[in-house]
Protein backbone atom coordinates (compact mmCIF):
# COMPACT_ATOMS: atom_id res chain seq x y z
CA UNK A 1 0.00 0.00 0.00
CA UNK A 2 1.25 3.45 -0.84
CA UNK A 3 1.12 5.96 1.99
CA UNK A 4 -1.18 8.92 1.19
CA UNK A 5 1.55 11.15 2.63
CA UNK A 6 4.85 10.11 0.99
CA UNK A 7 6.92 12.18 3.44
CA UNK A 8 5.47 10.09 6.27
CA UNK A 9 6.05 6.35 5.94
CA UNK A 10 3.20 4.03 6.85
CA UNK A 11 3.18 2.31 10.23
CA UNK A 12 1.69 -1.01 11.20
CA UNK A 13 -1.43 -1.14 13.35
CA UNK A 14 -3.06 -4.33 14.61
CA UNK A 15 -6.80 -4.41 15.23
CA UNK A 16 -9.13 -7.15 16.31
CA UNK A 17 -12.28 -7.49 14.23
CA UNK A 18 -15.02 -10.11 14.18
CA UNK A 19 -14.54 -12.98 11.70
CA UNK A 20 -17.57 -11.81 9.70
CA UNK A 21 -15.98 -8.40 9.18
CA UNK A 22 -12.71 -10.02 8.13
CA UNK A 23 -14.62 -12.13 5.60
CA UNK A 24 -16.36 -9.05 4.21
CA UNK A 25 -13.03 -7.27 3.96
CA UNK A 26 -11.49 -10.23 2.09
CA UNK A 27 -14.46 -10.36 -0.30
CA UNK A 28 -14.19 -6.63 -1.00
CA UNK A 29 -10.42 -6.85 -1.43
CA UNK A 30 -10.84 -9.65 -3.97
CA UNK A 31 -13.59 -7.76 -5.82
CA UNK A 32 -11.66 -4.49 -6.02
CA UNK A 33 -8.15 -5.80 -6.51
CA UNK A 34 -7.03 -3.92 -3.42
CA UNK A 35 -5.35 -5.30 -0.34
CA UNK A 36 -7.19 -5.67 2.95
CA UNK A 37 -4.67 -3.26 4.46
CA UNK A 38 -5.41 -0.63 1.81
CA UNK A 39 -9.16 -0.92 2.35
CA UNK A 40 -8.83 -0.82 6.14
CA UNK A 41 -6.57 2.24 5.99
CA UNK A 42 -8.98 3.96 3.61
CA UNK A 43 -11.92 3.20 5.91
CA UNK A 44 -10.02 4.58 8.91
CA UNK A 45 -9.09 7.69 6.93
CA UNK A 46 -12.75 8.36 6.05
CA UNK A 47 -13.85 7.70 9.62
CA UNK A 48 -11.26 10.09 11.05
CA UNK A 49 -12.22 12.80 8.57
CA UNK A 50 -15.90 12.46 9.53
CA UNK A 51 -15.11 12.55 13.24
CA UNK A 52 -12.79 15.55 12.84
CA UNK A 53 -15.55 17.46 11.01
CA UNK A 54 -18.04 16.68 13.78
CA UNK A 55 -15.63 17.62 16.57
CA UNK A 56 -14.84 20.90 14.82
CA UNK A 57 -18.55 21.66 14.40
CA UNK A 58 -19.28 20.86 18.04
CA UNK A 59 -16.41 23.04 19.26
CA UNK A 60 -17.68 25.89 17.08
CA UNK A 61 -21.21 25.51 18.42
CA UNK A 62 -20.00 25.47 22.02
CA UNK A 63 -17.90 28.58 21.39
CA UNK A 64 -20.93 30.31 19.87
CA UNK A 65 -23.16 29.22 22.77
CA UNK A 66 -20.61 30.53 25.27
CA UNK A 67 -20.45 33.95 23.60
CA UNK A 68 -22.26 36.98 24.98
CA UNK A 69 -24.33 37.14 21.78
CA UNK A 70 -25.82 33.68 22.33
CA UNK A 71 -29.61 33.55 22.40
CA UNK A 72 -31.43 30.60 23.91
CA UNK A 73 -35.07 29.61 23.65
CA UNK A 74 -36.81 27.45 26.22
CA UNK A 75 -37.06 23.82 25.16
CA UNK A 76 -40.82 23.64 25.73
CA UNK A 77 -41.42 26.68 23.50
CA UNK A 78 -39.54 24.96 20.67
CA UNK A 79 -41.47 21.71 21.23
CA UNK A 80 -44.78 23.59 21.19
CA UNK A 81 -43.81 25.38 17.99
CA UNK A 82 -42.66 22.20 16.22
CA UNK A 83 -45.75 20.33 17.37
CA UNK A 84 -47.92 23.00 15.74
CA UNK A 85 -46.43 22.47 12.30
CA UNK A 86 -48.97 21.27 9.76
CA UNK A 87 -51.94 22.09 11.98
CA UNK A 88 -54.62 24.76 11.67
CA UNK A 89 -53.04 26.50 14.68
CA UNK A 90 -49.45 26.63 13.43
CA UNK A 91 -47.48 28.95 15.68
CA UNK A 92 -44.86 31.56 14.84
CA UNK A 93 -41.24 30.63 15.67
CA UNK A 94 -40.46 31.37 19.31
CA UNK A 95 -38.41 34.46 20.04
Amino acid sequence: MTSPHPAHPAVTLSVRIPPEMRDQLETLADATGRTKSFLAAEAIEYYLAAQAWQVKAIKGAVKKADSKKAKFIEHQKVIDWLSSWGTQEEKEPPQ
